[in-house]
């Protein structure tokens, strides 16, 4: 493990810098209860509640992620969802109740889409929220994701880490062809699942089916099925594990950018299958013949819904080609920790982590002990991928380059209301089952 003590160290602070604050969950409620206030005066939205999900209830969303929203249409107790049409008609006069209302911009209507979405910023705070209607589906994936992430601290660190990771390679944009977050998420699952020993189990034996099919009747009455199924489900898997993984966040980080490099060369035959934990054979599975997308990777929830559908097969490349220039960064000899640091995260994050001093003497000039922002020259991921491309033939040798780097002294990390609601961060300490946040019906 002391291969990894360096990286150890980068991917701590990477996570201080991206690890929303409580101030990061008071602006995102002040967003919800503006929105409530606007949704209560359209007329054709009387009695519609807000109700957010995505990765603020799912706790895997960092300081600058957006804000998913369903605005749930009355209905009595019982689950219905409007119809494509009347979706679009409503999302339009929500449109304009925002547009009068003055406080938002980047106004962006996409009716079309599979489900149609309204795409706004707040100006006070620059957190863009998507908005659609009668998103239950979404809802209850995003509590499945918090409700894994209670097994394994770990495994919310390293959603987080990959999230920036994918951002800083631009490969986290399904309107470019490249992965929505929740597939992120999932080839995390799927990390987690295949490791040797499993951290994560198949989720078949979370939830035995399709959780979307159960989605029936009274909802009340559906939700709590699902989650007491989940949560003595969970609690058998965590009762029977014999020989845990004890694998650090920093040997998992980097085994991750291992298993998928060269992903395009699998995907023409085998999906991702984070429902039984598996790679399974395209054309032994008939829910996902014929087989039209670039990249397979199975909705758990939803089954056969793929989440790679937006990957394309250019795209596809690239992530690849990602994966793999990554895994060589982090387990090269000739690179530092300030090339490291640029494979992983944003040049305004960058500027962040060697900006912001720490108390520890073994930092120098930043919170990694790197050069000042103006004297280092950085390379993007992509001069890095043509360097890699040059380079890869001439580096041989085992992954531990980090063994090599200068020792640091760990600082003293001090305890942090980071999450609300709060969650296991320690591999051995759980937290209890937490009743999911839910907002105030208006």
């Amino acid at each position: 493990m002391g291969a990894y003590r360096a990286l150890d160290f980068v991917i701590n602070d990477i996570l201080t810098a991206v690890k929303p604050q409580q101030q990061d969950w008071v602006i995102r409620f002040h967003i919800i209860d503006e929105l409530r206030k606007v949704i209560e005066s359209v007329e054709s939205l009387r009695g519609a509640t807000v109700e957010p999900f995505g990765s603020f209830v799912s706790n895997l969303f960092t300081r600058q992620g957006d804000l998913d929203i369903s605005v749930q249409l009355p209905n009595g107790s019982y689950i219905s969802a409007a119809g494509k049409k009347r979706k679009q008609a409503l999302l339009g006069d929500l449109l304009i109740a925002l547009r009068e209302k003055g406080v938002w911009r980047r106004l962006q209507f996409i009716a079309h889409a599979r489900v149609p979405i309204l795409k706004i910023e707040s100006k006070d705070t620059s957190i863009s929220c998507d908005i659609s209607i009668d998103n239950l589906h979404g809802y209850i994936k995003s509590k499945f994701l918090f409700w894994i992430s209670e097994i394994d601290g770990r495994f919310r660190d390293m959603v987080l880490l990959v999230k920036e990771w994918a951002k800083c390679h631009d490969i986290n944009n399904p309107k470019t062809g490249s992965f929505n977050s929740f597939a992120l998420s999932l080839l995390v699952i799927f990390h987690f699942q295949t490791c040797a020993p499993a951290i994560l189990p198949p989720l078949r034996d979370i939830y035995p089916h399709s959780a979307i099919d159960d989605l029936q009747g009274v909802r009340a009455d559906a939700e709590r099925q699902i989650a007491e199924t989940c949560a003595a489900n969970i609690a058998r898997f965590k009762s029977s594990i014999s020989r845990p993984n004890r694998s650090s966040l920093s040997e998992l980080f980097v085994s991750f950018f291992a298993k998928f490099s060269g992903l395009n060369l699998k995907a023409p035959e085998l999906g991702i299958c984070p429902y039984t934990g598996q790679w399974e054979e395209i054309r032994n599975n008939m829910r996902w013949m014929p087989q039209t997308y670039a990249l397979f990777i199975e909705d758990p929830f939803e089954q056969p819904e793929n989440t790679a559908r937006a990957v394309s097969s250019r795209q596809l490349k690239r992530i690849s080609e990602a994966f793999e220039v990554t895994h060589h960064w982090l387990t090269s000899y000739s690179h530092n920790q300030t090339t490291i640091l640029a494979a992983l995260v944003r040049p305004h994050e960058v500027q962040f982590l060697t900006q912001t001093p720490v108390r520890n003497g073994s930092y120098k000039g930043g919170r990694l002990g790197l050069m000042p922002w103006n004297q280092r020259a950085l390379k993007s991921p992509s001069q890095m991928q043509h360097q890699h491309q040059r380079t890869r033939n001439n580096h041989q040798g085992p992954a531990q380059s980090f063994a090599h780097s200068s020792a640091v002294t760990k600082p003293h990390h001090q305890p942090s209301n980071d999450s609300i609601p709060q969650t296991s961060t320690q591999q051995h300490h759980p937290s209890k089952p937490q009743q999911m946040w839910r907002p105030r019906s208006s």
